[in-house]
């Protein structure tokens, strides 16, 4: 059996509703702020949702310099303005030594949707005479690939490079097999994470349709409410994060900054429903026990879980009741925040914003709060970091991520010792 080598994070890097860069977004994130405003990107006269988590005051020439931005979707340009702050971050010099062994997974829910919506408009207006004037860049521009593969280039890395899709689970998918990339030697190093930027009429508009979001417009810092009983639906938002993982004897050999050791992943699938979780939570389950397996731990371990919740109905009740069933007597003892209602859900992207809160949570002691909790549901009735951040040791972590389709995938992350 081949033995697997350890795992450290040393890099973060985040363009968020709540800051456009990773301190800022975890400033504002244990403060208790919301990044959930009307929504800027359109007109939404026309949606019944009209509020969203944008990201404010992102400069895409600034941040990674007008050339690039102008052959990248919004979602790519985010997703390389996040690579970038967690390699300088990670202060991780990149040679013609290491470069073969430095690699990239970043995901993406959606992709290029942007690009794709703004060609298919001019398309639909100017009819099939258009086709000779599509642009030569829309389709790298539209490829989900397209953040993972630009880093790769930019950076000059030639290592393992990928996306994964697994709709909102497809971040933690990106890190979990990041994870096993180094674990097993394929590479030494991986920037790992997501990206997603989907507020346009169409996405919304269809969410809209399945009646899957808040409506709560009057009141956008309060729509979305993990597990709060007057929570209807959730907030669609946008941005990236990326890790940097690194195997731990290169990161001691360079005297690099440890934030935290990422220990285990599990995966499943509920078999259920393309769109709905599985009620009792059957497939969370499964996943949260392989992730205990893979990272030699047990549910008494952990502090601190960052949930999934989204702030519909549906699934925060299935993922209580997965935790309540998978940690029996300890379930009121370990404590659970979802910081989407601060920073709203961003699709792919979202396990990535999330893994960052997990690892400061672990690396500061300070768990953040869930915010907008103010009627706790009955039936989520578990110790969610009401509104306020907490100071508390935190040794074991968990981020959940649950997608469309039925994908779970978990992550585990511990204090590096």
């Amino acid at each position: 059996m081949i033995d697997r080598r350890r795992v450290v994070v040393t890099g973060l890097g985040a363009v968020t509703p709540l800051g456009n860069s990773a301190p800022e977004f975890w400033r504002r994130l244990a403060a208790g702020d919301s990044g959930i405003a009307p929504i800027t990107a359109f007109d939404p006269q026309y949606v019944t949702t009209k509020i969203a988590g944008e990201v404010k005051g992102f400069d895409p020439d600034e941040r990674i310099g007008r050339r690039e931005a102008r052959r990248l979707d919004r979602f790519a340009q985010l997703g390389l303005a996040a690579a970038k702050e967690a390699l300088e971050d990670s202060k991780l010099e990149i040679t013609d030594e290491n470069r073969d062994d430095i690699g990239s997974i970043i995901a993406t829910g959606i992709g290029g949707i942007l690009t794709l919506a703004e060609s298919g408009q001019r398309m639909g207006s100017e009819g099939p005479q258009a086709a000779g004037r599509v642009s030569p860049f829309f389709v790298p521009m539209l490829m989900a690939n397209a953040a993972a593969g630009t880093i790769t280039i930019t950076f000059g890395v030639r290592g393992p490079a990928m996306s994964t899709a697994s709709a909102c689970a497809s971040s933690n998918n990106a890190i979990g097999e990041a994870l096993r990339k180094i674990q097993y030697g394929e590479a030494d190093v991986m920037f790992a994470g997501g990206a997603e930027a989907a507020i346009n009429p169409m996405c919304v508009g269809g969410f809209c349709s399945m009646k899957a979001m808040s409506t709560r417009n009057d009141e956008p810092g309060k729509a979305s409410r993990p597990f709060d009983r007057d929570r209807d639906g959730f907030v669609l938002s946008e941005g990236a994060a990326v890790l940097v993982l690194e195997e731990l004897e290169s990161a001691q050999r360079r005297g690099a900054h440890i934030y935290a050791e990422l220990t285990g992943y599990g995966v499943s699938s509920d078999a259920f429903n393309i769109v709905q979780p599985e009620p009792e939570g059957a497939g969370i389950k499964l996943a949260l026990q392989r992730t205990f397996k893979d990272a030699g731990i047990a549910p008494a371990d952990v502090q601190y879980i960052n949930a999934h919740a989204t702030s519909t109905p549906l699934g925060d009740t299935a993922e209580c009741k997965a935790i309540r069933e998978v940690w029996g007597a300890h379930a009121e003892r370990v404590a659970v925040s979802s910081t989407k209602g601060a920073h709203g859900h961003a699709l792919g992207a979202a396990g990535a914003l999330e893994a960052v809160a997990t690892v400061m949570a672990v690396a500061t002691g300070i768990m953040p709060p869930t915010i907008n909790l103010e009627h706790p549901d009955p039936e989520c009735d578990l110790d969610f970091v009401p509104n306020v951040a907490r100071k508390a040791q935190v040794d074991v972590a968990l981020s959940n991520s649950f997608g469309f389709g039925g994908h779970n995938a978990v992550l585990a992350f511990g204090k590096y010792r």
